[in-house]
């Protein structure tokens, strides 16, 4: 912990508020969903925000405590993960003063930026959240953490026999690529602020890059 008034500065101008809930931030150790992914996913919801607008504090403390709660990804409770957040970044805010108006605002967005629970935004700051993180998601940086879990969870890189499943079905717990198809190059058609779309957009292109050239050395 000694390091999070460092890490607090890259969450300005709410550095303050970061230096209070980082140390709530992470329930595990997974370098997937760590500071540095949190820091990326407050610079897309800052260049998000800046052209779409949106309380700022709400998704400061939205992005510093999305992940609070750690599930695996091959847990049966995965949908959970995001309800579980909530409930505890309710609680952590609520320790702190928050109104229940700006709880339940920070508590929607992180019930509904996860994938896995498949539930709609219904404000304009839990779409920032949603498109943020989706965000670190594809691209460059969505390439590396396919692979980097894929690794935490005994996956393979690729099907030697058919790496683009042309004769066998898709399976994304057995080979990271296939996760590419089945999850990654989804992603993009389902933001839901044109600034987030616009940056899906290139991001994809990114990662459809990184499949390719990967394609080309195997």
């Amino acid at each position: 912990m000694s390091r999070i008034p460092a890490l607090a500065a890259a969450f300005a101008p709410h550095a303050e508020l970061a230096g209070e809930l980082l140390p709530h931030a992470f329930a595990a150790e997974d370098g997937s969903h760590d500071a540095s992914h949190l820091i990326r996913v407050w610079k897309n919801a800052l260049r998000i925000q800046a052209e779409e607008g949106g309380d700022i504090r709400q998704l400061a403390a939205a992005v510093l405590l999305h992940d609070c709660v750690s599930v695996e990804k091959n847990s049966p409770l995965r949908a959970e993960a995001s309800r579980l957040a909530a409930e505890k970044a309710s609680a952590v805010l609520g320790d702190l003063g928050w109104s229940p108006a700006d709880i339940s605002s920070v508590a929607h967005a992180i019930l509904t930026h996860s994938f896995s629970a498949n539930l709609a935004p219904e404000t304009l700051e839990a779409g920032i959240l949603q498109d943020a993180d989706r965000l670190d998601a594809i691209g460059m940086v969505g390439a590396a953490r396919c692979f980097y879990i894929a690794g935490r969870m005994g996956s393979g890189l690729y099907d030697p026999l058919d790496p683009l499943a042309e004769e066998r079905p898709l399976d994304d717990k057995a080979f990271a690529i296939d996760h590419f198809e089945t999850k990654l190059f989804r992603l993009s058609g389902g933001f839901q602020t044109g600034a987030g779309r616009r940056l899906a957009l290139e991001r994809e292109a990114r990662l459809r890059s990184v499949l390719a050239m990967m394609l080309d050395e195997i």
